[in-house]
């Protein structure tokens, strides 16, 4: 990881996503796979460079703490319909997974936005897995906050590009 502090609520952030299987180089893989083709000569470590400043935003932790909070009831049964089934099934017209998710990409600007419709539609990398129902696990909110924080990446990563350039 890079050379510097991180406060406790982002080491809480960072524990909560591995405790769900979500990996930094998960992440930086999507950012990789959104951003590789307008910058051929993309490393891995930039990519992981820009995963870890998104995550290292308090309102980017609020979400994923509230995400998958929530998804960590509906896997034990503990909310209260119809939420329970709209998220343990990860309903299609629910949408606030979307919109949680949202709040995360408009960290970065517009440009997040196209970023992270596209990779939802895709579900490449760690994204098909936690999309995948017959796990057992849950992550009606995860899939969106991992995708979210890849495509926010990405657009720091094109925006910081694009002054150098």
């Amino acid at each position: 990881m890079e050379e510097k502090k991180i406060g406790k609520m982002e080491q809480i952030a960072r524990q909560w996503l591995a405790n769900r299987g979500v990996t930094i180089e998960h992440i930086a893989e999507l950012v990789y796979y959104l951003q590789s083709k307008y910058h051929p000569d993309l490393q891995m470590d930039e990519c992981i460079h820009n995963v870890n400043r998104v995550i290292a935003k308090r309102e980017v932790q609020n979400a994923l703490f509230t995400g998958i909070q929530l998804d960590i009831l509906a896997e034990k049964g503990l909310l209260e319909e119809p939420l329970q089934s709209f998220i343990a099934k990860d309903e299609g017209l629910y949408g606030v997974d979307e919109i949680l998710a949202l709040s995360i990409v408009n960290v970065y600007g517009s440009i997040g936005f196209t970023n992270y419709g596209y990779i939802d539609k895709q579900k490449p990398g760690i994204l098909k897995q936690l999309n995948d129902k017959s796990s057992g696990y849950c992550h009606t909110f995860l899939d969106d906050i991992v995708g979210a924080i890849a495509a926010a990446a990405s657009s720091r990563l094109a925006h910081r590009a694009a002054h150098v350039e």
